[in-house]
């Protein structure tokens, strides 16, 4: 790289302490088990040995990784606001101030009630009538770690209800603010999930809180000026595969208690006007079938539009009475096979309609009338769509986010009436960005079954098409598990490859939700696997179709991702030259085998049951990462990055899993933070920061100078070094 010699320094090897696992009559024997001791001096010990390790071994990696921090500042508007949210009497916004690592909540008064036009606030210029109702920095001070779950804003506008995390573990410390005077009021409700929020007439707030297994499994209600102690429960959930959550409609007649599994679901309402009354089931709760509610108010009655999949795969919306909503049930949008219904979102006039159709996110306008579907028409064959930030019960227009790869997040108002789309805001990108210097693809790699799964590319075009001439360098990223989509969204950071030549590819495989239900259900329980050699053949399709080559080859994934990362180190190893496994899922068997932890009983109806079901434990135990670690195999490089308080994935899985592979003669780094959660680092500069390390550790394993890259003419060298 650097023409620099370096003598590799020694890995920490973690002491062998073998305990054995027996379940279905097979014993494995587990020689690190021992690290999940996380009181223990000994692996605090080790997990720092293990960052002293990572940090020596990139060292030489400490200029590239401040070019990278610098070029995703350089690139970022740092003082900067959000596009207003209209609220009541008010205009909510969020802003930034360079070199202040977090977000400022604020709010200013509306120009007149039939104001709908966002004020067009400008970076660093005063804001008339402002009102500063959090400041992120004031409540992080003092603490490594911040992040808020809850905020809120009384209807009224005189309370916020706010809740801070200081350790990273997602148990969230409730607090209510007077903003007449900006002091807290006495009430303090420790431990409690995120999404905390207040009734309708501001007198309540509505919270849940976590087993000790972290799952949400009961809902409270807390009034405004009363010890936490006289708190009403209101629902618990016994059943531990279930989770609930809760919040108001939008026309704030209902509270809605939501409880869920992976393929079961149950809505409860409960009067906004009478909280204490007995909550009150929409459809009981039937296995497998999944559904979900909104209130509407149509012809003077009061309705509900339910999404569900009872009969229907890929779901189908239904409208039926509030008052019976077991009874009659009037078919809006009929099941329609690779039409997956996502959510229907219920405002006083017309409702939002989310579906996915051919990969893509799609938007539409429900008439209340005749029950027909406006679809929204995006300029770009690829992109990523959504509504949000539409508190209102009755707004001319819809907020809209939309990008791409090469589109910066942009902030539409949509206007109904008259189809609209009324442009707020584009993500400024600063250094000269334009989008006509990107490009972007939808590409197909089959499977040995005969599957066609979806490619999504972007690069530079001044370094060539991908597959036409040299091999170009490939960071392919997945996660396929929860049928959840990876849309091919804007990312500053990612610049700093596309700039150096690297060709940026999502691999959409089974398990996620790009292709519609039947898509997720070919990528879980027992067809898990195919998640994984789905990602194989898309790199096998990236090298056979001349776009890369394996020495050229990064992969990344994160969290149930890193479980994928591991899977195909193990499957296909000689395909990849590095790979990135974020907060990796790699231990999956024994987690999932023990029920007294996170993802485990909530997760079975995503994983299996390994515990009570010798198949699912033989299944699990063929793929999963840290069992199937091979010797006499040459895996690529590997960094896996963790957090000692992350309650989703413990910090233990990563590092079991390096010191196995280690045991195999794998280069295999770990970096733990100590002060962080399933997130990582809290404060934008300090995430900055992780990415770049991220980054520049995968360019190294490019080979990718700040030259360029080699084999490329001295035109596009240039070009990745500017």
């Amino acid at each position: 790289m650097d023409g620099v010699t370096r003598t590799r320094p020694t890995a920490p090897v973690a002491a062998v302490q073998p305990a054995t696992r027996t379940h279905h009559g097979d014993a494995f024997v587990d020689d690190y088990e021992w690290l999940r001791a996380k009181d223990d001096p000994a692996v605090i010990a080790h997990l720092e040995a293990e960052n002293a390790y990572t940090e020596e071994r990139t060292a030489h990696l400490a200029p590239l990784r401040q070019r990278i921090f610098d070029e995703i500042k350089a690139r970022t508007l740092e003082t900067d606001l959000s596009v207003p949210t209209r609220q009541g009497a008010w205009w909510y916004y969020g802003r930034t101030v360079e070199g202040k690592q977090y977000g400022i909540h604020c709010r200013a008064p509306l120009a007149s009630p039939d104001d709908w036009t966002p004020p067009e606030l400008q970076p660093g210029v005063d804001v008339a009538g402002e009102v500063v109702l959090l400041d992120g920095n004031i409540e992080a001070d003092g603490n490594e770690f911040f992040s808020l779950g809850s905020f809120d804003v009384s209807t009224d506008g005189t309370r916020l209800l706010y809740g801070v995390d200081t350790e990273g573990d997602e148990r969230y410390t409730l607090r209510v603010r007077d903003l007449a005077t900006g002091a807290d009021l006495d009430d303090v409700v420790e431990n409690t999930s995120a999404g905390a929020c207040f009734s309708p007439d501001g007198r309540h707030i509505v919270y849940t809180t976590v087993d000790d297994a972290w799952r949400p499994d009961t809902v409270w209600l807390h009034e405004v000026g009363t010890d936490a102690s006289a708190d009403v429960q209101l629902y618990h959930e016994s059943d531990e595969r279930y989770w609930v959550g809760a919040g108001f409609t939008r026309s704030e007649a209902y509270l809605v208690i939501e409880v869920g599994s992976s393929i079961t679901s149950e809505e409860l309402l409960v009067p906004a006007s009478d909280l204490h009354a007995e909550p009150r089931t929409i459809w009981p709760r039937r296995e497998g079938v999944e559904y979900s509610a909104t209130h509407a108010v149509v012809g003077g009655e009061d309705v509900l539009y339910i999404l569900h999949n009872d009969g229907a795969l890929d779901f189908e919306l239904v409208r039926v009475s509030a008052e019976d909503p077991t009874g009659e049930r009037a078919v809006v949008l009929p099941h329609q096979p690779g039409r997956r219904l996502l959510d229907v979102s219920a405002f006083r006039d017309w409702a939002v309609v989310s579906y996915r159709r051919d990969g893509l996110a799609r938007l539409g306008i429900l008439s209340y009338g005749d029950d027909t579907v406006a679809e929204l028409d995006f300029p770009e064959d690829l992109y990523a769509a959504g509504a949000g930030g539409n508190p209102e019960w009755a707004p001319p227009v819809v907020r809209l986010g939309y990008g791409s790869f090469v589109t910066p997040g942009t902030v539409y108002d949509y206007e109904v009436a008259t189809g609209q789309f009324l442009l707020r805001k584009r993500q400024p990108v600063l250094g000269g960005y334009s989008p006509e210097d990107y490009a972007q693809r939808r590409d197909w790699a089959l499977t040995q079954d005969g599957t066609r799964v979806p490619v999504s590319l972007v690069w530079k075009r001044s370094f060539g098409e991908p597959g036409e001439g040299a091999a170009r360098p490939v960071h392919l990223y997945g996660y396929g598990s929860y049928e959840h989509s990876i849309e091919p969204g804007f990312s500053v950071a990612r610049l700093s490859m596309l700039d150096r030549g690297v060709v940026f590819a999502i691999a959409h495989v089974r398990g996620g939700g790009e292709m519609g239900r039947q898509w997720y259900e070919d990528g879980k329980l027992d067809r898990k696997r195919n998640s994984f050699t789905d990602f194989v053949a898309v790199a096998a399709h990236l090298v056979a179709s001349g776009v890369t080559s394996p020495e050229l080859l990064v992969a990344e994934g994160g969290s149930a991702g890193g479980l994928l990362m591991g899977a195909v180190a193990n499957l296909a190893p000689e395909l990849f030259a590095g790979i990135l496994a974020d907060v990796p899922f790699v231990d999956a068997l024994t987690t999932i085998l023990d029920p007294s932890l996170p993802l485990t009983v909530i997760e079975w109806d995503e994983w299996g049951d390994p515990l009570h079901d010798a198949d699912v434990y033989a299944y699990m135990k063929a793929y999963t990462p840290y069992e199937n670690v091979r010797a006499g195999v040459r895996y690529p490089r590997i960094l896996a990055t963790t957090s000692l308080n992350d309650t989703r994935v413990y910090y233990v899985e990563p590092a079991k899993w390096v010191a196995r592979l280690r045991e195999v003669g794998a280069d295999a780094l770990l970096k733990c933070e100590m002060v962080a959660g399933h997130g990582g680092v809290s404060g934008r500069y300090n995430a900055w920061h992780q990415r770049a390390f991220e980054l520049a550790w995968l360019l190294d394993v490019l080979g990718v100078a700040e030259a360029g890259v080699a084999g490329l003419g001295a035109a596009e060298a240039g070009v990745a070094a500017g």
